[in-house]
């Protein structure tokens, strides 16, 4: 199915005009002489009904031509100002077999329903609701027929589509339940729990303690306790029809408050006093157990002040043998509660991070514990830093004024030598000024040369 964005490179290619292709059609379907007469009159809606009436022998047709022979009818529904007064046989006659291709049919089909939705206007208000229906339909088809994960990339389009729509809170709520059925036959038990918990919110205040919420909000509730998945129940406690529960099924809302915010040895007291309810309700009692020990878990790693646990500590908090406190860890790490490391040789898990189960005062206050910590070690620091940086400061300082002092000497000493030593300098000097002179005489002296007579 394609999303907003691929919506408008959809196409269906014709050629002709509506009389010449409802004809065609018409002939295909072997009922051209019936359709012809109610053409030449210009009764459109009228040949078009029948044809639609005619429409399911394209079912049978070879599978080669099922695409283009669907495009044809699909395109001469659409073309009707009545078009929804059709679409709804068609999108019938696309849920039954295709007896020509017991193999592809589906795909034809769900191809067929998808060409339909695509070519409905988004902007248009009377497309806008027959894309709602053919959108259910769409549903109704993946449910029968599988085709899930082609369903399920379209599936964060629909809070938009809805809104476009303008579809209203009944209409909203069906469709959130239909996609939670069928994501729930398709095993995605995530998906169709927050499709169950949207449908949820489309009650008004006056709606959230009516029978229909209260089951719904009963449904949301066991699916969160029950799913391997999910730990996290403040979006769920949040919703006016589970508030609701506390009044009408007030033992089911207090289990999930345990879930939400309590530990082991608080859902062992609810069992205790309330003996019997998770057997009554058929509740899975095994899962129920688990999940409050990895909740547990991470409870007792966020309560921790200096990230260690023992293991006495979490065999402990969760009422299990020293043996298992292992196990137990790598399987709260694997629920993605806590990460952290196992200090066999010490006994002792490192919390490295976990996940807050409730963020109240409670919290907020271990948070600002934590942060008056880390703002007292910063300060020192900073006073450390402060400090070394005032002994580099004074070091460079006093180096400065060593090398100044030594430059100082280094001065006055050569100030005397030089009054003392000054006609040495200058006798000095004129050596050197002899020397000099002689030497230019003698680069000056001209160069005899060889001649026969010195032999």
């Amino acid at each position: 199915m394609a999303t907003q964005e691929d919506q408008s490179q959809q196409r269906v290619f014709v050629d002709g005009s509506f009389a010449e292709l409802a004809k065609e059609m018409a002939d295909y379907l072997h009922i051209g002489e019936e359709v012809k007469p109610l053409l030449e009159k210009d009764q459109k809606d009228e040949a078009l009904k029948k044809i639609v009436i005619a429409s399911p022998i394209l079912n049978s047709v070879p599978e080669k031509e099922f695409q283009s022979s669907y495009n044809l009818l699909i395109y001469l529904v659409l073309q009707s100002e009545n078009a929804g007064m059709f679409l709804p046989r068609v999108c019938e006659n696309l849920m039954k077999p295709i007896t020509t291709s017991p193999v592809h049919g589906p795909g034809l089909a769900l191809n067929a329903l998808t060409t339909i939705f695509n070519l409905l206007k988004p902007d248009s208000e009377r497309d806008n609701e027959l894309r709602f229906n053919v959108f259910m339909a769409i549903l109704r088809f993946v449910k029968l027929n599988g085709f899930y994960e082609t369903l399920k990339r379209c599936l964060p389009e629909i809070k938009g589509w809805l809104k476009q729509w303008e579809t209203d809170e009944e209409d909203q709520r069906k469709l959130y339940l239909e996609v939670a059925e069928v994501a729930h036959d398709a095993g995605d038990e995530e998906t169709s729990y927050q499709h169950v918990l949207s449908a949820l919110r489309t009650f008004d205040e006056d709606e959230v303690k009516s029978e229909e919420a209260q089951q719904l909000a009963l449904r949301a509730l066991k699916s969160s306790i029950l799913s391997p998945t999910h730990y996290d129940f403040q979006d769920l406690l949040a919703v006016p029809a589970i508030q609701a529960l506390s009044e009408s099924h007030p033992l089911y809302h207090e289990l999930l408050v345990i879930f939400a915010e309590k530990d082991l040895e608080d859902y062992s007291d609810f069992l205790e006093e309330h003996e019997g309810f998770v057997e009554k309700e058929h509740l899975d009692g095994e899962k129920l157990q688990r999940k409050i020990r990895l909740l547990t878990f991470a409870s007792l790693a966020a309560s921790t002040p200096n990230r260690e646990i023992p293991y006495a500590s979490i065999a402990k908090a969760l009422q299990i043998p020293d043996e298992e406190v292992e196990m137990w860890t790598i399987d709260v790490i694997r629920a993605g509660l806590v990460e952290g490391k196992l200090s066999q040789l010490n006994k002792l898990f490192l919390v490295h991070r976990t996940v807050y189960r409730v963020f109240s005062e409670k919290q907020w206050r271990e948070l600002n514990d934590r942060l008056s910590g880390w703002t007292g070690i910063l300060k020192n620091v900073i006073t450390n830093l402060r400090r070394e940086q005032a002994n580099a400061e004074a070091h460079k300082r006093r180096e400065a004024e060593d090398l100044e002092r030594r430059l100082a000497n280094a001065g006055i000493s050569g100030n005397s030598n030089t009054g003392g030593g000054s006609g040495g300098g200058r006798r000095g000097g004129g050596d050197r000024g002899d020397r000099g002179e002689r030497g230019e005489r003698s680069e000056r002296a001209p160069r005899r040369e060889r001649t026969d007579d010195d032999d």
